[in-house]
């Protein structure tokens, strides 16, 4: 860390070496609680505060920019930061140790999940985490709308998204792609509708080493190459799908853990805006479609990526484990879970690894585009709408034991069987809402405070 002298005079930040990088990107992987938002504020505190390595006008831009990505948009932050640092070793570095803790403790729980989950006291344990998750996802529709949603036509945007994918069942990838035209387009023709960017004045403040390095001609890597960019789009391409084609190959392409390379392969360059927008997707497709899982794991599994560190987006790897082990094929169930596992991981980041190693030169470049910054201002706006119907489907799930189908022309949407709610979780739902969003309790405390109400309230 470096310090100022009392007459404000900053001394230059000296460029640590890798093993100095690889320790400070393991304490934030290990330290990285609380999802996409505690991430972030942790990213910004050691590397913007605290040790100077970036300015927050580039850090912010490189958000925009991993806002933009599907895949989730910490792990990118950490990669784009790293790679800005010490070329493409940094970002391997700093995205793998932002992802590797919590892979590693994530694995655990789900053997122990699908070992134990039906044990009446891991059963009343997952009864009170289901509404504290419930209680964290409406934060978050509340805390990025706040952020997100500083006009009225942003507003109306996100209300269209949360009608279309809620009443309409429009697939996101489409809300996405409509936000960013209808941003263009207003950009051209209203631009007042939209906030004014951020990112014009990025790179001018040499106390901080990544502007330095910039400002002083010591990154070339940032400069945008053709060449360059097809030899790194032709290795993350043959590193993704070599593990999918070999498991279609040893397994069959009907197996069940092919299928997740396949299925989360795709997952990985449609879903955008983040890991709650991922869990819309991904539980209409593993619950509805392919009966991976029911809805309540589906919770469950969210609830336990709550409480490890990491993109929340692992959630997925919970996925991967308990579908490989509900459907083993002639695999033992706990081989056929680790390799579901470690497939639906490794397809799930490599693309992340692309996306930032490809695309960053290029916006790096192009970094006081203002129609980029229009696109970002629209898809986030949407992202809102599309996390707010991931809220109601958790509410439909959590305070409700069944629902029923209803449709009307092109609007269908699950209506609850209002006989079959649940009171007890309605009050504890209620009581963990109370808690984060009036008296601001900690992420820990919450799931702590809930698992234990859910024991006390179940049994």
């Amino acid at each position: 860390m470096n310090t100022c002298p009392s007459d404000g005079y900053q001394a230059p930040v000296q460029t640590p070496g890798l093993g100095a990088v690889a320790r400070v990107w393991s304490r934030i992987g290990w330290l990285g609680f609380g999802g996409p938002a505690g991430q972030i504020a942790l990213m910004h505190r050691e590397l913007v505060e605290n040790r100077r390595w970036i300015s927050e006008p580039r850090f912010l831009h490189a958000l925009n920019y991993c806002m933009l990505l599907p895949g989730p948009e910490a792990q990118q932050l950490a990669t784009y930061i790293g790679w800005l640092m010490h070329r493409t070793w940094g970002g391997l570095i700093a995205g793998l140790l932002f992802v590797l803790p919590g892979a590693l403790v994530l694995g655990a729980l789900s053997a122990l999940y699908v070992r134990f989950g039906q044990v009446p006291l891991v059963s009343a344990l997952f009864f009170g985490l289901k509404a504290a998750v419930l209680a964290i996802v409406v934060d978050a529709v509340l805390r990025i709308g706040r952020r997100a949603l500083q006009s009225k036509f942003l507003i109306a945007l996100a209300g269209g998204a949360f009608i279309a994918i809620f009443a309409l069942k429009v697939p996101f990838p489409w809300i996405v792609f409509g936000a960013a035209m209808i941003g263009l387009l207003v950009r051209r023709m209203a631009p007042a509708w939209l906030p004014a960017a951020t990112a014009d004045s990025a790179g001018t403040d040499q106390h901080y080493l990544v502007d330095r390095m910039l400002a002083h001609g010591e990154a070339p890597h940032t400069v945008p190459s053709l060449r360059r960019a097809v030899a790194t789009m032709s290795i993350c391409v043959v590193l993704w799908f070599t593990p999918v084609v070999l498991a279609a190959w040893w397994l069959g392409a009907d197996h069940v853990i092919a299928r997740e390379g396949r299925f989360f392969s795709q997952t990985a360059v449609v879903t955008f805006g983040g890991a709650y927008a991922v869990l819309a997707y991904v539980a209409q497709r593993a619950v509805e479609d392919f009966a991976w899982m029911q809805p309540g794991q589906m919770i469950d599994g969210l609830a336990l990526a709550e409480t490890t560190p990491g993109p929340l987006v692992m959630v997925l790897q919970f996925v991967g484990f308990v579908a490989a082990h509900r459907y083993p094929g002639t695999l033992d169930p706990w081989t056929a879970a680790l390799l579901g596992a470690a497939l639906t991981t490794w397809v799930t980041f490599v693309p992340c690894f692309l996306f930032i190693f490809v695309g960053a030169p290029y916006v790096e470049a192009l970094r006081r585009n203002r129609s980029l910054h229009a696109a970002l201002s629209a898809v986030t706006a949407a992202v809102v709408g599309v996390i707010l119907n991931l809220s109601a489907w958790f509410a439909l799930h959590t305070v409700f034991g069944e629902l029923r189908a209803w449709s009307a022309g092109p609007v269908q949407i699950d209506v609850p069987v209002w006989a079959s709610w649940q009171p007890t979780r309605l009050l504890l739902t209620a009581a963990a809402l109370v808690a984060i969003l009036r008296f601001r309790l900690g992420l820990g405390w919450l799931l702590l405070g809930c698992a234990l109400l859910g024991i006390f309230l179940h049994g």
